[in-house]
C-alpha cells in the first residue's frame, strides 16, 4: 500500500549544503601505470592466498 508522506515535514528541515562539484579529469601515464601495478598486485597476492586456501 503506498501512503503519501506529508510534505510539510520537509519544509521545515534544513536544506543541504551546497556542494561543489567536481570535474572528472583524465588520469596521466604514470597515473594509470601506478593504478596499473597496484591493481596487478593486487590480484598476484589473492591468487597466492586463493592457492593456499584452496
Amino acid at each position: 500500500m503506498i501512503i503519501k508522506l506529508d510534505t510539510s515535514i520537509f519544509r521545515l528541515s534544513r536544506h543541504k549544503a551546497e556542494t561543489i562539484k567536481k570535474v572528472a579529469k583524465p588520469l596521466t601515464r604514470d597515473q594509470w601505470i601506478t593504478a596499473d601495478r597496484i591493481v596487478i598486485a593486487a590480484m598476484f597476492i589473492v591468487t597466492i592466498i586463493g592457492a593456499i586456501l584452496f
